[in-house]
């Protein structure tokens, strides 16, 4: 049989089958669809105690303190830097889970390491009457650092040490969604600006975090080394804005 006569007869046994076909309503054969291929994405970072869990979506979330809490739950007792080496106590926040304004220092001192809780040393003595100026109470407003623990001799805080307690620093602030943020300090205000900044030229001029007003003012411990008329007025200046800020937004 030459190549043309096997060439017919395929092709007659197709059109046969492609009649069948038909007949039982079937009119289109189509590609078998493509396999899909597994795309590998970059690999997580991961911790001592596993990878960090995913962010808390705010628009999800209708009671601001079980979001707190849960934030906290999963910290755990946290191992994943140097700095849980010598820690008495992981100084998470405390304070208004609804309130208008987050005040975020550099890290936990002595005293804050001893008693688990932010800003109750002379300088966090000084930051409670700091509040008090502007016609707030410490429980109307939320406390925390950049790092929630505290770095030993209480130097700056290092950027691994940083980069590491970020992400629950940033579930905090989008958890409570104040209405404006105080960064206290240099450490501060440079994690929250993304950038190194110099404190006594950026304080008091509003800049932004994630679309919240935030407002860089000098550190109480900067003000307890530096107790001159200057430096409390600027830092009643900046709170009074701050106020004001709030007043305009309306309350919660």
């Amino acid at each position: 049989m030459s190549q043309r006569d096997t060439r017919s007869d395929l092709l007659r046994e197709l059109r046969g089958s492609l009649t069948e076909l038909g007949a039982e309503g079937i009119d289109v054969i189509g590609r078998p669809a493509p396999r899909a291929r597994k795309v590998r994405g970059p690999a997580s970072p991961a911790s001592p105690q596993g990878l960090l869990p995913p962010p808390l979506d705010p628009a999800a979330l209708t009671d601001r303190a079980e979001g707190l809490q849960i934030i906290r739950k999963d910290l755990g007792e946290c191992t994943r830097c140097g700095l849980h080496v010598a820690r008495q106590n992981i100084v998470f926040g405390e304070g208004n889970p609804e309130a208008p304004v987050v005040f975020v220092g550099e890290g936990p001192g002595a005293e804050e390491d001893r008693t688990g809780r932010p800003f109750v040393g002379r300088a966090g003595e000084l930051l409670t009457k700091i509040i008090e100026s502007v016609g707030w109470r410490r429980e109307d407003v939320y406390i925390c650092n950049i790092v929630k623990c505290r770095p030993p001799k209480n130097r700056d805080p290092l950027l691994d040490e940083v980069a590491t307690c970020r992400p629950y620093l940033e579930r905090q602030l989008l958890t409570i969604r104040p209405l404006v943020i105080v960064s206290l300090g240099k450490p501060a205000s440079s994690t929250l600006l993304g950038r190194n900044i110099a404190i006594t030229k950026t304080r008091g001029i509003w800049q932004e975090w994630n679309g919240i007003p935030l407002m860089p003012t000098f550190h109480p411990a900067y003000l307890l080394r530096n107790y001159t008329r200057e430096t409390r007025q600027a830092v009643w200046d900046d709170l009074r804005a701050v106020r004001a800020r709030v007043d305009e937004a309306g309350s919660r």
